[in-house]
Formats: structure tokens, C-alpha cells, sequence
């Protein structure tokens, strides 16, 4: 299955990408593929302070147009859970089109 991604799309998926790596560099997982698909709580085995950590890198990239604390008060738990990069990365760009 291809999915196909706005040139946005591709770009915060890079970016969000490359913030994961370094988070996830310390727990041994520099090497999984980070996609759309990708969650947070099984794939890459994100503690709530990882959460934070990425929550600062998304606000020192990209302002505070992206609140990451605010979209992830706005879920239930067990969405937390479930959590992809790809609804990350919709919700970013969704938040950088607001502003334009």
C-alpha cells in the first residue's frame, strides 16, 4: 500500500523523524523505521518524560503554533496509547496550516 503525502506531510514526518531519533538514541532503538504507522507507546517504547522531551523539540522547531501538551490533553488514554507519528504529524500540520 502507497501512501502518498503532501510535500507538508513528508516534511514534519522528517522532522518529527529526526527529533524521535533523539529521543529514543539513549533506549538502543537508533535504528527502528520511524513512519506514518509508527506508535509511540509499542514501537518506540516512549515514557511520559520522553513525551516532554519531544514536546520541547516540537516548540523549539516550530513555535508555539504546535502544542503538544494541549493536543495530547485533548485524547483519552487509551488514544495516548495508541498514538502514531502519522496523527502527530497530521496534527502538526494541521496546526502550521492554521497559522498561515
Amino acid at each position: 500500500m502507497t501512501t502518498h503525502l503532501s510535500a507538508d506531510q513528508e516534511t514534519v514526518l522528517a522532522d518529527i523523524a529526526g527529533m524521535l531519533r533523539t529521543v529514543v538514541a539513549d533506549l538502543g532503538l537508533d535504528d527502528v523505521e520511524i513512519t506514518r504507522d509508527t506508535t509511540f507507546h509499542d514501537d518506540l517504547e516512549l515514557e511520559s518524560i520522553d513525551l516532554v522531551v519531544l514536546s520541547g523539540a516540537l516548540r523549539e522547531h516550530y513555535g508555539e503554533r504546535v502544542n503538544f501538551a494541549e493536543f495530547i490533553a485533548d485524547l483519552e488514554l487509551d488514544e495516548i496509547i495508541a498514538l502514531t507519528v502519522g496523527r502527530l504529524v497530521d496534527h502538526v500540520v494541521a496546526s502550521l496550516g492554521a497559522d498561515a
